[in-house]
């Protein structure tokens, strides 16, 4: 009854406000017929509430997402399965089941009236033009009196998630000399200029067992070198996602980032579907990683389900240089093959690049020129000194042995991709 009686509504309210004040000027002026209009309007109110607060219902909801995974621009269908399993009746429900702004507006269905064994089922489509994991639901449950003068709500617990993943291009099949193949016990090993065969080495790691230290190796390059474990031949590839606030511009589905996080996830898929063991730098399990001081789950490879998840929820962070996000994939097994995905870059990032590529990794960088998405007043002040940067970063990767493909705004992502194949034993 409490509850009802919190629960009027503007007009319930309004009704109650009305009988007092009509029932304490019949008393001043002794007008009995005033009086009996003002106990009417105040007990509107109160037997509404009453009747709303014995409305006892067993409502019974259940939800179905169809498909409960989607590309952006892609509708999927929202099934509510409502049913009465108590043997009391109601009167008007209202029913709103929540949902982000980003999926549509808020879906909301009236019933007139709920007899013993009701049954209904009722749909509704969402559509998100932006990536992400959303929570769809609770319902939440209006009981109102006819005459709209009370409302109670209630909330159901359960909901579901929709998964919005980024947009996939098919990628065209290009040479780019990283592959391993066959189930060999080691890995080629390179020939040295004297003519003796180098033993296969590696930077040490915390925990390497000091027996395994190459001399040879360590005093030639100037750092603890230790020598590489035997395993069988596999094509590795390592991507990173440069998803930092200052690397890109521009503002929801058409900024740099959303084209990055495409081309991620695009070129994932295409690696793990021609046999690569991939794993992603940059994204939601990185930030994860860092914050918790562990990296376990970062150079796991990866599936394509799993790929998509961590592509669809990367976000934008503050992270000022590349390096501390690299650094987190130390004791992964040296891939053949690492691909960046960047925006703008500074030669300490450059830096932090080159280190983690190892000497044996075929190094491809997908570099976002940031000033094509920069607009109005942003891209007069910035376009001069991004561009620049971009030349500056584009010319250090190079250096660098780096393969890399300049991308600006209106690119197509599998025009870019062919771009970088080997033709007659050139970069394309």
């Amino acid at each position: 009854m409490r509850q009802a009686l919190r629960g009027l509504t503007t007009r319930g309210r309004a009704f109650v406000a009305a009988g007092i004040t009509a029932s304490l000027c019949a008393l001043l002026l002794g007008q009995k017929d005033l009086l009996r209009v003002g106990i009417l309007l105040v007990a509107l109110p109160v037997v509404a509430a009453l009747v709303v607060g014995r409305t006892r219902l067993r409502l019974q909801v259940r939800r179905s997402l169809a498909p409960d995974q989607v590309p952006v621009g892609t509708q999927a269908t929202v099934e509510l399965a409502l049913s009465n399993q108590g043997r009391m009746p109601a009167g008007l429900l209202l029913l709103e089941d929540r949902i982000p702004y980003v999926l549509g507006h808020r879906p909301r269905f009236v019933v007139d009236r709920v007899s013993p064994n009701w049954r209904r089922t009722v749909t509704y489509s969402v559509k998100s033009d932006v990536r992400g994991l959303f929570q769809v639901g609770p319902l939440m449950l209006t009981v109102a009196d006819p005459f709209g003068l009370v409302e109670t709500s209630r909330t159901f617990t359960r909901s579901q998630h929709l998964l919005v993943t980024p947009r996939v291009y098919r990628l065209p099949e290009i040479r780019l000399g990283a592959d391993r193949a066959g189930s060999g016990e080691n890995r080629p090993r390179a020939i040295a200029s004297a003519g003796e065969e180098d033993a296969t080495v590696r930077e040490y790691r915390d925990g390497d067992d000091l027996r395994r230290v190459h001399w040879r190796s360590t005093a030639r390059r100037g750092e603890l070198m230790v020598r590489r474990e035997e395993q069988p031949w596999q094509s590795r590839c390592a991507m990173f996602l440069d998803a930092r606030t200052i690397s890109h511009h521009g503002h929801g589905p058409s900024s740099s980032l959303e084209w990055a996080v495409s081309a991620a996830a695009s070129v994932g898929i295409d690696r793990i579907r021609r046999g690569y063991a991939t794993t992603m730098l940059g994204g939601t399990t990185t930030l994860s990683a860092i914050t918790h001081r562990t990296s376990a789950s970062v150079h796991q490879p990866l599936t394509t389900q799993q790929l998509l998840t961590e592509c669809a929820t990367v976000e934008e962070h503050k992270y000022a240089e590349i390096g501390p996000l690299l650094t987190v994939d130390r004791h992964t097994h040296d891939p053949s093959l690492v691909i960046a995905i960047l925006g703008a870059c500074s030669s300490e990032d450059v830096t932090s690049l080159n280190r983690w590529r190892t000497s044996q990794a075929i190094g491809v960088a997908l570099l976002l020129d940031a000033a094509s998405w920069a607009v109005g007043a942003e891209a007069t002040e910035k376009a001069a000194r991004l561009t620049a940067a971009a030349d500056a970063t584009e010319n250090e990767l190079r250096r660098s042995g780096w393969r890399v493909a300049r991308v600006r705004r209106g690119d197509h992502l599998p025009t870019v991709w062919s771009g970088l194949g080997l033709r007659s034993g050139r970069i394309a």
